[in-house]
């Protein structure tokens, strides 16, 4: 499970998170900046477990699916 996320469905955004992580974790150690560790250390994480702000469903809506497989009518009320 862990071996498939780290290996599978590299994106641009996943990249970008990923080389962002690397520059300013550098530039943590260079300047013993703990904030900027910090910041390295959240970036990093979303690009290994593959998750942004909004976790692995990028802020979907869900979807309202019909068991029953009708198609319901719709009323409309004309208004004057």
């Amino acid at each position: 499970m862990i071996k498939e996320t780290l290996l599978t469905d590299w994106n641009l955004m996943r990249i970008l998170r990923l080389a962002l992580g690397i520059y300013v974790s550098v530039q943590a150690v260079e300047t013993q900046s703990m904030l900027s560790a910090i910041f390295a250390v959240f970036l990093l994480f979303q690009a290994i477990t593959n998750t942004g702000c909004c976790g692995s469903n990028g802020c979907a809506v869900p979807i309202k699916k019909n068991n029953s497989g009708k198609t319901e009518e719709i009323e409309y009320e004309e208004i004057k």
